[in-house]
């Protein structure tokens, strides 16, 4: 067992410190190097029916809305399993945790691809929603414990990136197949993947620092912020915990209700932006989705300069940038409504801009709910917030579409600005918490 560094210990050689340092180095790579990787396949199993839904309807004969049926099983199952998954995830075993969920959603996307009724696809969606949800708690968990408040915003943002990677990737992967061999192989392909991956996470990656005999990362770094957080609380069971810091935290809800009106937007756009195109600006299919592409473009560098600006102008807090970008929100939004002109590069321009401010609130949020619970409901915080999200995701589906139908593209546009303008409103107030906790600290 290595020692560290106390108040009460004596002083630790020097060996015993390099020892710590490399030990902490080397894990904290390797752990980012595997959550990136395992989340990203999490993509593969999770989108696979998005990208072989046209060769489907073609061959099964089902309609949009038995897909939009599905989808909407699987986004309110997913949401309930990232906050459920959340509390397990806390008081288990994130590597084993994350590595069987992996495992068990590529298991039913190749039960699903060998299946043929809407009845079972229907059962086994639900089952990989579910499932799902045992991705992002182990994740948050391990960037809480592993990185610390002042750097946090510099890794996370990093791991954050695995969704657009992950996205980009899935279309071109599901495509080949299920153009080379069908549609049944879009969703045995990622399911194969997901279960050599997910064997792979359950032996390459590691419970938090001090079940390895290392120092807090508080302590390693001497960061005071992160130091705080971790005597908070100190003593209480988890039940007492997850009452007092995240079902009686009035921070936690606000983030909630941030975090439900990004995802509209985020979903929204995503979902309906290349019919947007085609309708009201006359693209055909090919040019719309390139325009839309860029959105996910856009929020690759917006997650990194997110996680990266947070740490660097605001000294780890969250909120000051999670405003900034919601007003980018709104701005955006605004132009992709208003902007008369049909150019490619101009709407394109539009995706790429709100993919950047949206994804950077997607990311901080959720860092945000880790960071101002305790350290040992990390994981049951951000499902929380995440429960939230997908409830967002399901409002931006169906109901969505309904708007659509009654109100044209003016009463999409006037939901999803609206919803934009009220995150900015909601982040107000834990700006001023946030500015109260730093001050503390000095």
């Amino acid at each position: 067992m290595m020692g560290f560094l106390t108040s009460e210990q004596p002083a630790q050689t020097i060996s015993d410190k390099q020892q710590i340092d490399a030990t902490y180095k080397h894990w904290r790579l390797h752990l980012m190097f595997s959550m990136y990787i395992g989340y990203g396949v999490f993509y593969f199993t999770r989108k696979s029916l998005n990208f072989a839904m046209p060769a489907m309807l073609a061959d099964l004969g089902l309609t949009h809305s038995d897909i939009g049926f599905l989808g909407t099983l699987f986004y309110i199952t997913y949401g309930i399993s990232k906050f459920v998954s959340g509390m397990v995830s806390d008081q288990s075993n994130p590597s084993y945790f994350m590595g069987l969920g992996l495992i068990a959603t590529g298991i039913i996307n190749i039960c699903f691809g060998l299946s043929s009724s809407l009845m079972m696809f229907a059962v086994l969606w639900t089952c990989n929603a579910f499932f799902q949800g045992w991705g992002w708690p182990p994740c948050a968990k391990l960037l809480t414990t592993w990185y610390s408040r002042s750097e946090r915003g510099f890794w996370w943002s990093i791991w954050n990136t695995c969704h657009n990677l992950g996205g980009a990737m899935v279309p071109l992967l599901i495509g080949f197949a299920s153009v080379a061999w069908g549609w049944r192989y879009g969703f045995i392909i990622p399911g194969t993947i997901g279960i050599v991956v997910g064997l792979m996470l359950c032996f390459n990656m590691r419970d938090k620092p001090t079940t390895m005999g290392l120092p807090t990362v508080g302590q390693w770094r001497n960061d005071e912020l992160e130091l705080q957080q971790e005597r908070e609380g100190q003593g209480l069971s988890f039940r007492q915990i997850l009452t007092t810091y995240v079902i009686g935290n009035k921070y936690i809800w606000l983030l909630c209700s941030s975090y439900l009106l990004v995802y509209v937007v985020r979903i929204a756009v995503n979902d309906w932006g290349n019919l947007y195109l085609t309708e009201r600006h006359g693209f055909d299919l090919l040019t719309a989705n390139t325009a839309v592409s860029m959105f996910e473009v856009g929020g690759f560098l917006g997650s990194l300069f997110g996680g990266w600006g947070s740490d660097r102008f605001f000294h780890g807090n969250r909120a000051p940038m999670n405003l900034i970008f919601a007003l980018g929100i709104f701005i955006s939004v605004a132009a992709l409504w208003l902007t008369p002109m049909d150019s490619f590069a101009v709407l394109s321009g539009c995706f790429f801009a709100i993919g950047f401010f949206v994804f950077g609130p997607q990311m901080m949020i959720g860092m945000a709910a880790a960071e101002c619970s305790h350290k040992d409901v990390a994981g049951t915080a951000t499902g929380f917030v995440g429960l939230f999200g997908y409830l967002g995701a399901a409002l931006a589906s169906y109901p969505v579409s309904l708007i659509i139908e009654q109100f044209s593209w003016e009463g999409f546009f006037s939901v999803i600005t609206l919803a934009a303008a009220s995150i900015g409103l909601l982040i107000l107030p834990f700006v001023k918490a946030q500015q109260r906790s730093a001050a503390t600290t000095t």
